[in-house]
Order: structure tokens, then sequence, then C-alpha cells
């Protein structure tokens, strides 16, 4: 039986985690934290769990998360995990970090989170945790680094052109739009209802601290630098992301090559759903699962493909991808709770 923590349970990221943890024989959730004014039952903060989750939840002790757990998931903000995370190594505990503390290299994470990675020891042995492209690798690992939403999204859309037509790549365009949660829950007047309600808005147009992250990912895949333009939108709705991407070759392509290209690449892939009819997906497809939902679309003359990708950013992009590392860290069927 494995012993799991959840540092960070009453975010959006750490509830969902034990939804998901619930319905996992083989786990069991053995010790919660999370900001509090005062200790009290998991229960108490989500009724839905009475019955089924009673853990006392208290502001972190990490002494009680190294005797309790055997595995730990950080689902903090940025720049916490790395003060947690290499305690937790020491005691020879694996973990499971959803911020972006040990996805990049330690001098991009300075530019764009304007802090020191302060535990170079560790994020030398992080492995990014998308298991499309490092399941092997994740399998070994004893610290995952989670990735973020939207480049799970974009790098799942991405990975089989960008592998295979690296050089006839010209430019790479991502539209993205994303439901609230993805914000995190806080207290913000961006987030007040009456503030997104009827709305739709840009921000943080091609500065958004994921661009380096889709970078650095598609760039080591294709084997030389991949720019992108990346503009975020933030959307009236709760959960959810989608994404069209617009990739521009220097020559024409044919539809059966890119469709042959992607057909190939997840063939055998649990949680990637291909659109092979000319059908794209919406949101509505992917809420309250764990599938990233492809669609292509092949403009031959013109050497563009656009592609239509839809995850739920609260499990693919985050607790289900997280969860689904956990199964294969720990040798459980890697679909366990999250079909």
């Amino acid at each position: 039986m494995l012993k799991v923590g959840v540092i960070g349970a009453t975010g959006y990221t750490g509830e969902e985690i034990l939804k998901i943890l619930l319905k996992i024989p083989e786990a069991r959730i053995t010790y919660i934290s999370a900001k509090v004014e005062k200790k009290c039952n998991i229960d108490e903060i989500f009724p839905y769990f009475k019955g089924k989750l009673s853990l006392e939840c208290d502001n972190l002790d990490v002494k009680k998360a190294v005797e309790f757990c055997d595995l730990v998931f950080l689902a903090l903000p940025h720049t916490v995990s790395m003060e947690i995370a290499p305690i937790l190594l020491k005691a020879g505990k694996k973990v499971i970090d959803l911020s972006a503390d040990y996805r990049l290299d330690a001098q991009v994470y300075k530019e764009w989170y304007k802090t020191l990675q302060k535990d170079a020891q560790n994020l030398k042995s992080a492995v990014y945790g998308l298991p499309e492209l490092y399941r092997e690798d994740i399998k070994k690992a004893k610290l995952i680094a989670n990735p973020g939403c939207y480049p799970t999204a974009a790098i799942l859309s991405l990975a089989p052109v960008v592998t295979t037509l690296s050089k006839e790549i010209e430019s790479v365009i991502i539209d993205a739009k994303s439901g609230v949660t993805g914000a995190g829950r806080k207290a913000s007047l961006d987030f007040f209802f009456s503030e997104i309600n009827e709305n739709l808005k840009a921000y943080k147009v091609n500065t958004h601290q994921h661009m380096p992250e889709i970078e650095q990912e598609l760039s080591s895949l294709a084997g030389k630098q991949i720019a992108v333009t990346f503009v975020p939108h933030l959307i009236p709705i709760n959960r959810g992301i989608l994404e069209t991407v617009y990739i521009k070759f220097n020559k024409p392509i044919t539809s059966a090559k890119i469709m042959d290209i992607y057909k190939k690449f997840y063939k055998k892939e649990p949680f990637v759903r291909l659109r092979t009819d000319g059908s794209f997906p919406q949101i509505r497809d992917v809420v309250n699962t764990n599938f990233c939902d492809i669609g292509l679309k092949i403009e031959e003359k013109q050497g563009l493909l656009i592609l239509v990708a839809a995850i739920d950013n609260l499990l693919k992009g985050a607790a289900g991808q997280a969860v689904q590392n956990m199964n294969l860290m720990c040798g459980f069927m890697e679909t366990a709770g999250l079909l």
C-alpha cells in the first residue's frame, strides 16, 4: 500500500488530486496540509468528502509528511516547492511537484520567475512529467516536475510534427484560452465574477511564464531552437483549455503525411485522442477527464497545419497528469483512477 501525502490540499489542484487518489485501491492518503487559519478535518472544508476522507488538515509540518508518506504531491505556489522538496527527497520520499520550480534551467527560471532556483542538486535529476514523451524516465524518477497546463496542450499537439519535420517548420503561433481555475484558488480583482462574466481578454501577450517551458520541450524534441508566439486568453468558464496552434512550413505539405505522423505517434497513448474525421475538440469534450483531444486541419498549398487541442486544465493540465505520473513511478496501471 502506497502512503500518499498532498501538500496544498485545499487548492483547486490539491482537491482534484484527493478525489482521484480515493479511486485507487493501491494508494492511501495518509497526510494532507494547507495554509489554514485553524486545523480541521478535510471533510469540513469539502463536505462531499464525508464518509470518504476525514483526515485532519493543518499547516505544513514537514516532519509529519516524512513520517507518514512514501510519496508526496506538492500542489504549491511557484518558488515554495524548492524549499520543501529537498527535505522530502533527502528522507527517501518520492516527490511530484506541480509548480514550475523544477521545470526549467536555473537561469531561465530566474529570468521568468524573478527568483533564484535554490535546489540545483535536485533540479539536475528532476524528470519533466509528460508521460507521452518521457514515460520510461518517469518510471525511474524520484522527483517529477509536473508540466504546466498550457504547455501540456501545446507540447502534445506539436510533438509529432516537431519531432519529424523540424527542418521544415518556419513559425509556430499558439492561441490559447483557459478557464478561471487556471489562476488558482485566490482572491484577486481580476478573477471576480463581475470582471470575468461576459468577457474575454488576452493577457501576458507573448510574455507568459509558460512560454520558456513550451520552447524548451519543443526545442529538445526538434534538436534545434524552436521559438513560439504565445497568446493566452481568459474566458468566463470554470475549467478547461482550448489551444489553436498554427504551424507554417517552408514548403507544401500533404494531408496524408501529416495524418500518418500523428496516428503513429499517438497510436498507443491512453490519454491522447486524435480526431481523424475532420472534426475538432471542444472544451466540453474533455472537462472532468484526463484526455487531451487533438484535431487537425492541413492546408497543403499554403504549407500550413492548424491544430486544435483541448484539455481540462485541472486534470491533464495538473492533478490528473500528476497521478498518471505517480502510477508510472509506483508500477500501478497507468490509467488507475483516471478512467
